[in-house]
Parts: structure tokens; C-alpha cells; sequence
């Protein structure tokens, strides 16, 4: 009951609007643009709640990097359980160049600053699709992790994660503190009700710098260009194998 659980959220474009590629290449198009939780961070955030409920767990920090927005992002936490927030507050080029690695340092001087026993993150943004940062965090605490987790069970001072890969499932039992990610299949995340939402705007939201942390916000990655996907022809539909077989000889495939 004495662990502390620290969860990433992330703030990314709602995944139901159309991305639109500025005019001058150099990124996408996000202002005025509706933004929403990360939906695998949504798990995350449902899982840590559900082992509190479950009393095995004393308290959940969401944990987001960004601008003023962030908080929002954070706000939905709450609303959902989690107990209270941290806003890293990033903005400007740190924010634009903000990757993986960059976040993994925050977590990781975070994890450390909060006495933390376990991390729980979504597998992925479904912004960049990185899938690195909950792999990087683990390397630089030095703490085993449990990627794609479809199962989580707290065993006194260890977690059994139920892993998904692509040959089926694979069980690992991890020491605490640990660092999890979270696949789809872990769980399906509640809907915060008009009542933990405006229980939510009373939480607290801490907010501090990376200075602040130690942490140094440098990329060493640059973005040339960002393009649209390339047109492809549009398909067509064939009434029978031997219409098939001939269209792909005109074609040259066969």
C-alpha cells in the first residue's frame, strides 16, 4: 500500500482529426486543432487507478511535458482518479523538439525525486508511434521493464506483466521499482463522470522547469521535413479470378 505510482500523459492531436502538413513543411498543422490523452495513455492512467482501488498502491502522479495546454491533459487524469499532477512546462523550440529521450530524463528525475515504485506509461504516442520512451526510462534508472503489457499484477514487492509479443504471450516477474507500458488489451479506460471532473479542478498541479530537475532539453535529432503520405492509384474490384490473373499481366506483375 506504501507504493507510489507515476503514470505519462501525453497530449496529442485527437486521433479522429485529419493531420494537415503546414505549407512550408516543417511540421504539422495544430492550432485550433482538437487535442485529446494519448489513447494508450489513457490505459496506463486506468490501470494505476484500478490498483489503488484495489488498495495496493498508495497514491497516482500523472505526470505530462508541454505547454499551458498539458494541463488539461492532466485535468483528464485526474478526473479518471489519479490523485494529483506534475506539469513539466515546456514550450517553444524545447517543446517542438521534444523526443523520446528528452521525456525519458524528465520521468526518470522525476521517478527519483518522488520515491516512486513503478511507471506506468502507454506503449506509445499515436503521434510519433516511437514506442522508446518507456524503454529508455527503465535504462536510465537502471530498473527492469515490462513492455506491452496486457495483464499487471501486483506480488508484494514484485509485478507480473503479461506480455504481449509476436509469438503469443510471455510472463515476466519484475522487482520493484519497475517500468511498465501498456498495450490495448490491459484494460478498457472509464469515462470520467461530471462529478470527478469537478472534483478534478481542485487537485493539485504542481508545476516545474527541467532546469529544475537537472535535466537538459538538447536534441540531437532535427526534422528536415515533414510531407504528405504520396497519392496512390485508387483500386479496383474484379469479378472473377481469371479477370484478376489478366489485369495483373497488363499490369506487368505476373
Amino acid at each position: 500500500m506504501s507504493a507510489r505510482v507515476l503514470v505519462g500523459v501525453k497530449r496529442v492531436i485527437d486521433y479522429a482529426v485529419k493531420i494537415r502538413v503546414k505549407p512550408d513543411n516543417t511540421g504539422v498543422v495544430t492550432d485550433g486543432v482538437k487535442h485529446s490523452m494519448n489513447p494508450f495513455c489513457e490505459i496506463a492512467v486506468e490501470e494505476a487507478v484500478k490498483l489503488k482501488e484495489k488498495k495496493l498502491i498508495k497514491e497516482v502522479v500523472a505526470v505530462s511535458c508541454g505547454p499551458q495546454q498539458a494541463q488539461e491533459t492532466i485535468r483528464t487524469a485526474l478526473a479518471m482518479g489519479a490523485d494529483r499532477g506534475i506539469h513539466v512546462e515546456v514550450s517553444g523550440k524545447d517543446y517542438d523538439n521534444l523526443g523520446p529521450l528528452q521525456v525519458s530524463k524528465i520521468l526518470a528525475a522525476l521517478a527519483k525525486k518522488e520515491e516512486t515504485s513503478l511507471i506506468i506509461l502507454g506503449k506509445q504516442a499515436i503521434d510519433d508511434d516511437c514506442n522508446q520512451t518507456g524503454q529508455m526510462t527503465a535504462a536510465l534508472l537502471d530498473w527492469p521493464q515490462g513492455t506491452f503489457a496486457s495483464e499487471v499484477v501486483l506480488e508484494g514487492d514484485k509485478v507480473k506483466v503479461i506480455r504481449e509479443i509476436d509469438g503469443g504471450l510471455e510472463t515476466v516477474r519484475l522487482k520493484m521499482p519497475a517500468v511498465i507500458t501498456a498495450d490495448l488489451r490491459l484494460n478498457t479506460p472509464r469515462y470520467a463522470t461530471l462529478p470527478n471532473i469537478m472534483k478534478a479542478k481542485k487537485k493539485k498541479i504542481d508545476v516545474v522547469k527541467p532546469g529544475e530537475l537537472g535535466v537538459d532539453l538538447t536534441s540531437h535529432l532535427e526534422v528536415l521535413r515533414v510531407d504528405e503520405p504520396p497519392q496512390r492509384q485508387a483500386g479496383m474490384k474484379v469479378e472473377t479470378v481469371e479477370e484478376l490473373i489478366s489485369r495483373l499481366k497488363e499490369a506487368g506483375r505476373m
